[in-house]
Order: structure tokens, then C-alpha cells, then sequence
């Protein structure tokens, strides 16, 4: 019987509850990956372990914003990978990205980094003065890692050309989702039906969704061209209509602006986003800034749900695994944007392929990173 890989992971933020896309495709993953493996998970301090199952976590180590001063634990990693003999180092963005790497220096252990954008310039969009100097220091570490898992085909490809990553150190682990198969037409008209009575719509209203982390600076410019773009041009066609706008850390100024319109319903944070998934007739994506995949319009596509995006936002997901559910508009297209938005067929009769509920699934997904891992 072949031996289980012995793994240790570092999360450098809180993922644990996992409240949004990002935090759930690190949870996840390791939830799956911990039975097939000896896995060793060590996150931040800020992480609740009361929200971890069946996995093997510590939460001793400093956030990525103070980094630095887990050199004071240097030693004490170095006992866990020499105790169990651990073989893989597996670290989650760039962040920790040198201290995986001076532990294999000290170990042998390989060094693996679990890729889920370009961090550099995320740092960019968010305007961070320093960003070109994490730049050179991303592309370093990038290079150092004996692997890179990637969340984004396109960042991969990406890297290879522009960083000369070698494609032989590079694996496409998608994010992943729990559903096998597509919900059905009638429960995704229940779901509707919920939402018309909770908010006491029309039966006619077209309902469509966004759905984010509102703080962060990609989804924040997609708001401004929510109000700015689209709602003037949406009025104009004089179609009912409601927006549903759900996700945390919403700034108290964006919370105003957005209450000011009667066509935006602010849920703002919901403990289930899947009423809100499976009951709105279309997901839209003006996100034109960022890179990864947009674990939004994953989630979407498994609630088979379907989603209007620019090109730009959709970056990240072969069309093989969308269908006819992924409509795509040019970068800044505004008028066909919205145009598309109110001839959307409704109820729709496009269905999300089987063959994105078998590569998206957690079990294939852990199960091609473990083949990655064999010599």
C-alpha cells in the first residue's frame, strides 16, 4: 500500500469561519485533502478553531501583514516537519512564500505554493505604493517553489511566458464546489418564488445578483459601475428590475450610496448565499480589474445560474465548462451589458455541463493535486 504524503501547510490569514470565497477555497480543500494525507495545518492566530473539522490545525502564526516575526517560530516548524517526517510544504499565496522557503533550506522538504492570483497586482489596484517591489519578490518565490498550484489557467500561462516558469512545475487545481449535479428547474423557481415574497416583489421582475468581498477594490469599482453604468441605461429600457447585492465589509459610504437606489436590494452579508444563487434569474460580472479565477461566477455556474460578464472578469474559466450560461461583453460595453441583461430568456433553459460538476468537484481537485505530489 502506497504511503499517504505527509504534508505541512501555512495559511498567513483567517480562513477559519469560512465566510467567503477565498476562505472557502482554502477550507475546503484541506477538509478533503486531510483523510488521503498526514496533514499538518498551521494558520494564523486570528483563525476561530472552533470552525475546523477533522483537520489537524494549530493557529499560532502571525498574520501576513506582520509576517516577519514568525521567524520567532522558525524552529518550532522546523520540529513538526522533522517529528513527522514531512515531505511536502505547501503555502497558501506568496505571503509565507519565505518561509517555506528557508524551511526547505533547512529540511529538503519540497516547497509547493498554492497560487490563487497575482498578488502584486492586487496590491496595485489597491493602490499600495510598494507593489512593484512585492512584484520582484512574488516573482523570486515563484520561481524558488519546486510547484505551483494554480486556481487560474491563465495565471499560469501567464507566468510561464512573462516569469519563465517551467509548465512541467505548474497544475491547475481548480476552486472547487460541493454540488455533483445541477439543481433542477423547480427548485430554482422555489428559490425565486422565495425571494419575490421576502422582498415583496413583482412575479415579472427580472432578478439579477452580484456577489463579492465589497471592500476589496475590483469589487468596489464594479459597484461604482453598477450605480454609474448600468442603472442609468437599465432605467431607460423601462424593464422591472431589482439588483441583489450580497458580501461583508461594505464601507459605511458605499452602504448609503447604495441605499439611495430603490432598483439595488443591499443584502449585504447572508449566512446562505445560496437563496440568492439559485433564486435570481442571472449573475452579472462588471469586474473589469484583478486576476485569479472569480470564485463568484464558479459558485454561479454550479447553482447553474446564468451570468453576464466582461471578458476581463471571466478570465480563468475555460469555456468548455460554461456552456450557454456565460454570456460575455467587451471590457466597457455598457449598452450591450445591459442590453443583454433585459433580453436574457427567462426562465432560462441553458444547463451547466456535466463536465464541470466532475473537474470542479473537491475530490477530483485533491485528487489530481496528490498525483502532482508523486515522484
Amino acid at each position: 500500500m502506497q504511503q499517504k504524503p505527509s504534508i505541512l501547510a501555512l495559511v498567513s490569514y483567517r480562513v477559519f469561519p469560512a465566510l467567503m470565497g477565498g476562505q472557502k477555497c482554502i477550507a475546503a480543500f484541506y477538509q478533503v485533502l486531510q483523510p488521503l494525507t498526514n496533514l499538518k495545518l498551521v494558520v494564523s492566530s486570528d483563525n476561530d478553531l472552533t470552525f475546523v473539522e477533522g483537520i489537524d490545525c494549530s493557529n499560532y502564526l502571525y498574520n501576513h501583514w506582520k509576517g516577519i516575526n514568525n521567524l520567532g517560530y522558525f524552529w518550532r516548524l522546523k520540529q513538526t516537519i522533522d517529528t513527522h517526517q514531512i515531505k511536502h510544504i505547501i503555502i497558501e499565496h506568496s505571503y509565507f512564500g519565505w518561509l517555506g522557503w528557508l524551511l526547505r533550506l533547512f529540511t529538503k522538504a519540497e516547497l509547493i505554493l498554492r497560487v490563487h492570483n497575482i498578488e502584486a497586482y492586487s496590491f496595485r489596484y489597491m493602490h499600495r505604493k510598494w507593489w512593484s517591489i512585492y512584484y520582484f519578490y512574488e516573482r523570486w518565490i515563484c520561481k524558488s517553489a519546486n510547484q505551483i498550484w494554480f486556481t487560474s489557467p491563465n495565471d499560469a500561462e501567464w507566468m510561464q511566458i512573462q516569469w519563465k516558469i517551467p509548465k512541467q512545475q505548474c497544475c491547475i487545481l481548480n476552486y472547487g464546489v460541493d454540488l455533483s449535479s445541477a439543481p433542477s428547474s423547480i427548485e430554482k423557481k422555489q428559490f425565486r418564488n422565495l425571494l419575490l415574497e421576502q422582498y415583496q416583489l413583482h412575479p415579472q421582475t427580472r432578478l439579477f445578483l452580484f456577489n463579492g468581498t465589497l471592500d476589496y477594490i475590483p469589487n468596489t469599482d464594479a459597484l461604482r459601475i453598477i450605480v454609474s453604468e448600468l442603472l442609468p441605461r437599465l432605467d431607460k429600457l423601462q424593464k422591472g428590475y431589482r439588483i441583489f447585492i450580497c458580501g461583508n465589509r461594505i464601507t459605511e459610504q458605499w452602504r448609503k450610496e447604495l441605499e439611495k437606489h430603490p432598483q439595488i436590494i443591499l443584502a449585504g452579508f447572508v449566512p446562505d448565499i445560496t437563496l440568492y444563487y439559485k433564486g435570481t434569474d442571472c449573475f452579472i460580472n462588471p469586474v473589469t480589474l484583478g486576476s485569479g479565477v472569480k470564485t463568484k461566477l464558479v459558485e454561479a455556474l454550479a447553482n447553474n445560474q446564468d451570468i453576464i460578464s466582461v471578458i476581463s472578469g471571466a478570465k480563468g474559466i475555460e469555456a468548455s465548462y460554461c456552456g450557454q450560461k456565460l454570456q460575455l461583453i467587451q471590457d466597457y460595453d455598457w449598452d450591450g451589458f445591459t442590453n443583454t441583461m433585459m433580453q436574457l430568456e427567462l426562465p432560462s433553459k441553458n444547463q451547466t455541463p456535466n463536465e464541470f460538476y466532475q473537474d470542479f468537484n473537491w475530490n477530483h481537485i485533491v485528487d489530481k493535486a496528490i498525483l502532482s505530489l508523486q515522484p
